[in-house]
């Protein structure tokens, strides 16, 4: 009997760590111990390894009189899941020399059933790209997991059904040896998101659709007002529908970060999360948190969309928190076991109805809000709102017409590819990618103004009392209409639409 070693990862949101297990067996009346900072699922490994094993036809740990010990590197380093069944497995079979195989190079992970089969776990796009940054050539995974393992080039990938199928793949035994196949890499599907609801079905409310339109084109956060019934959440809905496809490497990030939640579907795909938590959502659910930081709602919502029905009857902190990730697009979470960063870049539309009664007829909808909600919402959240969108009762002949645009999603999605595309030849060189994620720096060497809209800008700044994020989110909203416009240059009716949508209270 000797020490073996095998390889794992304990997948984080983005990235994951390599976890060394050593196996040691020595004689003595029969124990079997992890050690290692393990989860309550690891602790419980035990006997499914030991089913698995003995269902394998190979000989289980507990009819063998001698002492095992599991070490998991580093000691210090929280282990959760149970896609450590596999590697354990593997390294008792090499510790008790019941195989012969050279695990070298090798990335170990999944869940064992009690007959040795192998189920389906959390995280394994995460543990992939972490075993190809930390140089392992082969990761081994449940079948179930193949196709997502697949998403990430240049290291081959191995999906067995069984333990019995991971032993006769490393067996070194040319006559008993069984080589699984190498999975092929998965391609994105880069589709439209297909919404329940489009722009044509819609009837009226052009305002509110051209703000939606712009808000998809430099990726703006919107708040949409109006009483309750006139097609605040629809519109919400149709936006989805118009947001262009994710990049690879976002669509990457985005299946990541939903595999360690468990939130991943079957269909792998390139269209934009769409999140909408409830207005009774707990904090922790929204923003992440725990006793070890688990993403909330904010983090699922990263690189799509994040819609708050009802806004303002969310939690006071819970709205509050949301000033880091609208401004820094990410959300930090800090607990005495230590301090989580994650990723939190969403499109932030959120939809408040101003009466929490009777309507009064009023058409001013910030007053109205004003004197229902107070300061409920906090004016640093109002002041990261690019656009207010007025969403009014609609007349009842606009209802009852029946001629519409039919291809009024189509033309839009048309205008906001156009203006993405220009937008992203004038940031190549930035770190930013849309116009809503310049920074100032990136506004001053970029932006060029002509004297009239620097004269109109600097009226307008000081009329409304601008703050200095007011100031330049106005001309990112404005260049992101030039974009549409297919202008090269901001002028004047640019910034002055930009300047109607500015938030009015």
């Amino acid at each position: 009997m000797s020490v073996s070693r095998v390889f794992t990862i304990q997948p984080h949101v983005l990235d994951g760590s390599v976890i060394t297990i050593e196996a040691d067996l020595s004689r003595g009346l029969h124990s079997f111990s992890i050690v290692g900072l393990a989860g309550k699922a690891i602790e419980e490994a035990k006997d499914r390894i030991n089913s698995a094993i003995k269902h394998t036809g190979f000989k289980a740990p507990k009819s063998q009189n001698h002492k095992v010990v599991i070490s998991l590197s580093p000691a210090d380093l929280k282990k959760e899941g149970p896609l450590f069944d596999l590697p354990i497995a593997i390294a008792y079979l090499l510790a008790a020399n019941e195989i012969k195989a050279d695990s070298t190079g090798i990335i170990f992970v999944g869940e064992l059933a009690l007959d040795g089969t192998l189920r389906k776990i959390r995280g394994v796009l995460p543990v992939v790209r972490a075993a190809k940054e930390a140089g392992f050539s082969e990761v081994i995974v449940p079948k179930e997991n193949a196709e997502e393992a697949a998403l990430v080039e240049d290291i081959i990938i191995y999906a067995a059904d069984s333990l019995k199928e991971v032993i006769n793949h490393l067996d070194l035994n040319p006559e008993t040896q069984k080589k699984l196949n190498p999975q092929p890499v998965t391609k994105i599907t880069s589709d439209w998101h297909q919404s329940s609801v489009a722009l044509e079905d819609i009837k009226g409310q052009e305002t509110a659709k051209r703000g939606l339109i712009i808000a998809a084109a430099g990726r703006h956060n919107v708040l949409l007002a109006g009483p309750p019934g006139t097609g605040k959440t629809m519109l919400a809905r149709a936006f989805q529908g118009i947001l262009p496809p994710l990049s690879r490497e976002d669509a990457l990030a985005v299946t990541a970060i939903h595999s360690v939640a468990g939130k991943l579907d079957n269909k792998i795909s390139s269209q934009p999360p769409f999140r909408s938590p409830h207005h009774t959502a707990s904090h922790t659910s929204l923003v992440g948190g725990g006793a070890n930081p688990k993403p909330g709602e904010v983090t699922l919502a990263h690189k799509g969309v994040l819609f708050m029905d009802e806004f303002p009857e969310f939690e006071r902190r819970s709205l509050d928190a949301l000033r880091q990730p609208l401004e820094d697009r990410v959300v930090s979470i800090s607990r005495v076991q230590g301090t989580a960063d994650f990723p939190a870049d969403f499109v932030l539309i959120a939809a408040l109805n101003p009466y929490r009664g009777v309507e009064d007829g009023t058409t001013d909808l910030a007053r109205a809000m004003q004197e229902t909600y107070g300061t409920k919402i906090s004016g640093p959240i109002l002041d990261r709102i690019d656009l207010w969108l007025d969403v009014p009762h609609v007349n009842y002949e606009t209802l009852t017409e029946l001629t519409n645009d039919t291809e009024e999603t189509k033309k839009a999605r048309e205008k906001i590819i156009q203006a993405r595309t220009r937008s992203t030849l004038r940031l190549k060189n930035c770190s930013a990618n849309t116009n809503a994620e310049m920074s100032s720096r990136d506004i001053e060497e970029i932006i060029i103004l002509s004297n009239a809209v620097e004269d109109l800008l600097k009226q307008s700044s000081q009329k409304l009392n601008l703050s200095p994020r007011s100031f330049h989110r106005l001309i990112k909203v404005a260049r992101t209409i030039a974009d549409l416009d297919d202008s090269e240059d901001i002028n004047e009716a640019h910034l002055l639409e930009a300047l109607q949508y500015r938030v009015k209270i």
